[in-house]
């Protein structure tokens, strides 16, 4: 009898073995087709802008792949991989956002409330009249891009606001800044009752199923930390100032990045408030040259061009004020747009992109800052060779 048993489940593993084959070997040469894909859109962006390391993280049909290239350091010598942290730069300001709407589900805000509501002092002036979606889709009324270098410290920060002249009015047009939703930040995490590294570190990140991001880095997870290098190749790391940790501050590596994508296009389990929260950053307020502004992310109806994203994400999209139409009623999400955001620190260069409706989307982190445009050329490459896959 034993011997018969015995036979018996040998011949069940072996049947199950031919039938794991097939599909074996089909997700290795899928994985094979994606790599080829993906190394010739960035070997050539690696070599002409000298970027010592790159960490790229495909989703295709829901399935997450991974790619490496050169070194996290050139002095340690040590590999990328989809664990490097990088600085994220203005990514961060998605998570900014994702926690804003969260608060908003959670009854502890409303993008509709005024400053005034949340910072004592600011009754009587034009910034306590911006609302906190203002602050979120960068059309307050004119804010610089960044914080002023001799502001230190939050007094000084309410002071400059107690001060500010917009120059253009609410919801008129578009100027990209730091110091707006690092203010939502900042408001964001009063409203929580913590502090925003607090509200990232401890409850947003877990939140999400990340594993390896962080505002501070923790001595023990120093060795991932990939040394940045600025387009003259000088290392780089970014420096705490004002408002850094909520609008720019965030280091995470590819895998943790990829997964947050896949929240965004309802591919992981999360808890449903927060997938709520996710989808609602997703929402078009106003239109914006050849884009729609969503808070913080930025969309383009498909089919969208090459053209047309580079434009979106060009220089003077961020130097300088845009007009802006709002959007009446705002836009529900939408599956059948290109969703993306750039970020880059001093020697960092960063970039998202995804299209829900295809379940299919990009992150490429490098630890040099190099051109918006090379990075969504690449991705738009990539994401278009694998668009019916």
């Amino acid at each position: 009898m034993l011997l018969r048993q015995n036979t018996s489940l040998r011949v069940t593993a072996a049947l199950l073995t031919c039938l794991m084959a097939p599909v074996s070997q089909a997700a290795d040469d899928k994985h094979l087709r994606i790599q080829t894909v993906v190394e010739s859109a960035v070997r050539p962006v690696l070599e002409k802008f000298a970027i010592p390391g790159m960490s790229v993280g495909v989703v295709v049909a829901g399935t997450p792949h991974f790619f490496n290239f050169g070194i996290a350091s050139k002095d340690t010598g040590q590999p990328v991989s989809e664990q490097t942290l990088f600085e994220l730069g203005s990514i961060s300001k998605t998570f900014t956002a994702t926690a804003a709407t969260y608060a908003q589900l959670s009854g502890q805000l409303s993008l509709a409330d005024k400053t005034r509501k949340y910072l004592p002092g600011l009754d009587n002036r034009p910034f306590g009249n911006v609302t906190l979606l203002s602050l979120g889709t960068h059309t307050p009324g004119g804010l610089p891009l960044q914080v002023p270098d001799n502001i230190r410290d939050e007094q000084q920060l309410m002071d400059y606001f107690q001060a500010w002249q917009p120059t253009c009015d609410q919801g008129t047009c578009r100027t990209y800044a730091n110091p707006g939703i690092g203010m939502l930040g900042l408001i964001t995490a009063k409203a929580a009752g913590v502090d925003f590294p607090t509200l990232m570190e401890q409850q947003l990140f877990p939140a999400l199923g990340l594993e390896n991001s962080y505002i501070q880095v923790p001595e023990a997870k120093f060795p991932l930390y990939a040394q940045g290098y600025t387009v003259e190749d000088k290392p780089a790391r970014m420096a705490t100032a004002v408002l850094s940790a909520e609008a720019y501050g965030i280091k995470s590596s590819a895998a943790d990045l990829t997964r947050f994508m896949q929240a965004n296009m309802q591919q992981v389990k999360i808890d449903q408030r927060l997938q709520q929260a996710i989808t609602d950053t997703h929402t078009g307020y106003f239109l914006a040259g050849g884009m729609i502004q969503d808070l913080i992310w930025e969309q383009y109806p498909m089919p969208v061009s090459l053209a047309a994203l580079q434009a979106g994400n060009a220089a003077d999209m961020i130097y300088n004020a845009t007009p802006v139409t709002a959007i009446e009623p705002p836009q529900p999400p939408r599956a059948d747009v290109w969703i993306n955001k750039t970020g880059g620190t001093r020697g960092f260069g960063s970039y998202i992109a995804f299209i829900p409706q295809k379940q299919l989307g990009i992150v490429i982190l490098a630890n040099k800052n190099y051109p918006n445009a090379a990075r969504v050329d690449a991705a738009y490459q990539i994401l278009t060779a694998l668009a019916d896959d």
